[in-house]
């Protein structure tokens, strides 16, 4: 489904039979990007690999930490990892020594070489099945830093390190368990799968290009023009990275700064020359072209229609706040100062916060909340309607679908039994126990088990979205509305439950993908199996020692006004939602009564609304709406916060540029470079802005350079996050 056609720029979702007939798969776009032949006897599991792949996890996942903390903030994406590792595998392949090594009898005989040939693809998507599952920054660190931070929980090195290895790898179990519905049918093509297939067949398909190019030089040449370019907004020029230049003009309009603005503002004036602001969400010449046109669809009509004429008529109390931001406010217009209503216990204190105030949310904030409620329900009817033979055909143990090409070839390895996968899921569910047991958390044990169940429930719906569309869904929202509800009045508790939800199925998507890819690359299922593992481990355990370093050495690192725009702006929607839903509670916030209590109605809504859509393409299969996905469209804005209007407007226009006009008119160009591009770009900004900080802004106090363009955006309204009105003499009063 999903055809790739560049005559109009778009992705279909077609079935072509005669592909059957050809022993290829069904399904146009895997058979341009996926090989439908298999070598077995191609080495896999070899030194090389593990140095090449344990290396970069490594580094990659260590730097993905170090900008968790930083806004705006680039990202090393695995495709990157792909382009690096590809001429370090080249040099393996030629200075390392072809000699065979014979183990003794007594050890079983093996034979193994340090260089078993050429650098083949498999070893290489082992690298990048590896850096997918590891480099990116575990969630659980940021329930990590609010709670050393905001809460004074008491947190060491095992304590971090444990937490982040259980959260990481119980969804390695889940995934496991789900390949029958999400690996194994043809029909779940996982888009970004394709990509990662067309950039490795086109590197190890590099010595049969003839003229132009190659795309291994352009990628060097693009990664060096973005890592001397960004030193420019990233340093040099920062109000090019803050584009606001509406806002300069006018820097007092108020009304102006909060539509046009970059800081806090919903990013109306597009433009900004910063590619880490760009691909805050994600590279957008990564997304397919209709999964974009979802997401700008879903950001316009809530963040750009109804948000600002809620702000604007001041809905719950929104225009005495700043339109967008990450923080929670009380009445008097100041951040919510937790600490006013903690107990010595660190609970929740009732007489203290009667005393103090009502929270209140920015606008984009509960907007933003209001999505979610209806998207909890919208991703569940979505997949009954639209994958629910599916489901009923698996439980029953009927053959999902025929079997394609690629997996009659996976044939010839040995599966991964399901108990391999079973014992891991329950191993670490212990971890987790003994984590919250050993260190006092407070989260019950009870807590964990429902904990654990939500992503069972969801792994699937978000798992069939994935394959589909290339966005997974969170579970943000339920997981903290549970222990909100059970576990009232304790903010730690609730992230810890969050943390664990969140990220169980975060990773069990991930894993799936990277089943899915073994699949397609023919990778032996045990050699995935051990790789994602043994990545993982490596990596969760270097990632915390990254964190503790960055918060026991930088100075005011999280502040709002840290030099090195290291603030933490994850960790302040973390802060935020666990006051809202861990400490102040749910009920007070949205039961019967309280101030968002018809965001409650959202629920319903969500329910009914993929309903006219399904009724719509079974009574006219070939009409356009076949293609509107509900769920991408609600989840497609979860970003938001942190992520501001500009993540979305920039990202939108730089994707309409390359995955539709360039897509549109140069498809041979773009087939050739747009991933490569993108891979550069992050790679390039990212080494630019590491160097940047180590060699400028860390050592001896830094060197900063003040002059206009790294001040004009920080005089304007943006920038200082004003609010519409003036809160009242007194405070807002209370209802």
């Amino acid at each position: 489904m999903l055809e790739q056609d560049s005559r109009d720029g778009s992705i279909k979702m077609e079935f072509d039979f005669d592909a059957v007939n050809e022993e290829d798969s069904p399904f146009p776009e895997v058979r341009a990007s996926v090989s439908n032949i298999d070598d077995p006897d191609m080495p896999v599991m070899t030194l090389r690999m593990w140095i090449i792949g344990l290396l970069l996890s490594v580094v990659g996942g260590s730097m993905n930490v170090f900008f968790n903390f930083r806004q705006p903030a680039p990202n090393i994406s695995p495709l990157a990892v792909v382009i690096i590792s590809f001429p370090l595998g080249k040099l393996f392949a030629f200075v390392l020594p072809i000699t065979t090594y014979r183990f003794p009898r007594w050890l079983g005989g093996f034979e193994f070489s340090l260089n078993p040939g050429p650098w083949n693809i498999k070893e290489h998507v082992l690298v990048y099945i590896m850096a997918n599952v590891a480099i990116g920054t575990p969630y659980a660190i940021n329930a990590i830093v609010v709670a050393q931070i905001n809460y004074n929980f008491k947190v060491d090195y095992w304590f971090s390190a444990l937490l982040v290895v259980a959260t990481q790898l119980t969804g390695f179990g889940l995934a496991g368990i789900c390949r029958r519905f999400l690996v194994q049918p043809p029909s779940m093509v996982w888009p970004q799968n394709l990509v990662t297939c067309t950039l490795l067949n086109t590197l190890h398909a590099e010595e049969e290009e003839q003229g132009g190019i190659t795309r291994y030089r352009y990628f060097l040449f693009a990664l060096s023009g973005a890592f001397f370019f960004w030193f420019i907004p990233g340093y040099l020029f920062q109000a090019l990275s803050v584009f606001s230049w509406i806002c300069w003009i006018v820097p007092d309009n108020v009304p102006v700064n909060q539509l046009f603005g970059v800081s806090s503002g919903l990013g109306m004036s597009v433009l900004t020359f910063d590619w880490s602001q760009i691909a805050w969400i994600g590279s957008p010449l990564m997304f397919p072209w209709w999964a974009e046109v979802h997401m700008f669809i879903g950001f316009v009509l809530f963040f750009w229609i109804i948000t600002p004429i809620m702000y604007y008529t001041n809905t719950w109390d929104f225009a005495y706040f700043p339109l967008n931001d990450n923080n929670p406010y009380d009445r008097f217009g100041n951040v919510y100062n937790v600490s006013r209503v903690l107990d010595s216990q660190g609970q929740f204190n009732q007489t203290a916060y009667n005393d103090y105030s009502p929270l209140y949310l920015p606008a984009t904030f509960a907007v933003a909340y209001l999505l979610a409620f209806a998207l909890s329900t919208c991703v569940l009817v979505h997949t009954l309607l639209y994958h629910g033979r599916s489901l009923w055909n698996g439980v029953k143990r009927i053959r999902v679908e025929q079997d394609d090409i690629h997996a009659k070839l996976m044939r010839n390895y040995l599966d991964v039994p399901d108990w391999w996968y079973l014992v891991s899921f329950v191993f670490f569910f212990f971890m987790m126990v003994v984590v919250v047991e050993v260190w006092h958390t407070s989260v019950p044990v009870w807590a964990l088990l429902l904990s654990i169940l939500l992503p069972c429930v969801y792994v699937l719906p978000s798992g069939f979205i994935y394959a589909m569309t290339g966005q997974g869904v969170s579970l943000n929202l339920l997981a903290q509305i549970i222990p909100g509800t059970l576990i009232a009045g304790n903010p730690v508790a609730n992230m810890l439950f969050k943390a664990y939800s969140v990220q169980t199925l975060s990773e069990a998507t991930s894993f799936v993908q990277d089943l899915k890819l073994g699949h397609y690359v023919k990778v032996p299922p045990r050699a995935t199996f051990v790789v994602q593992v043994v990545g993982t481990l490596m990596a969760s355990f270097v990632q915390v020692g990254v964190k503790q370093w960055m918060f026991d050495n930088v100075k005011d690192i999280c502040s709002p006004n840290q030099p090195s725009f290291l603030t933490c702006p994850n960790n302040a929607v973390f802060f935020t939602a666990s006051a809202v839903w861990g400490l102040i509670g749910p009920t007070r916030q949205f039961g019967k009564g309280a101030l968002y209590y018809p965001e409650l109605y959202a629920i319903i809504v969500g329910a009914f609304l993929p309903l006219p859509f399904w009724l719509w393409q079974r009574r006219y299969p070939n009409s356009w709406v076949k293609f509107v996905t509900t769920p991408v469209v609600l989840n497609g804005v979860s970003y938001i916060p942190p992520a501001g209007g500009i993540n979305y407007s920039a990202w939108f226009a730089t994707g309409f540029v390359f995955q539709y006009l360039i897509r549109k008119k140069n498809f041979a160009w773009w087939s050739k470079f747009n991933y490569v591009t993108s891979a550069a770009l992050d790679s390039g900004t990212v080494i630019s802005a590491l160097v940047i900080f180590f060699t400028l802004e860390f050592p001896n106090g830094g060197i900063y350079l003040n002059w206009w363009g790294n001040t004009v955006y920080q005089n304007t309204a943006d920038y200082i996050r004003l609010a519409l009105k003036q809160i009242p003499p007194g405070g807002i009063p209370l209802q």
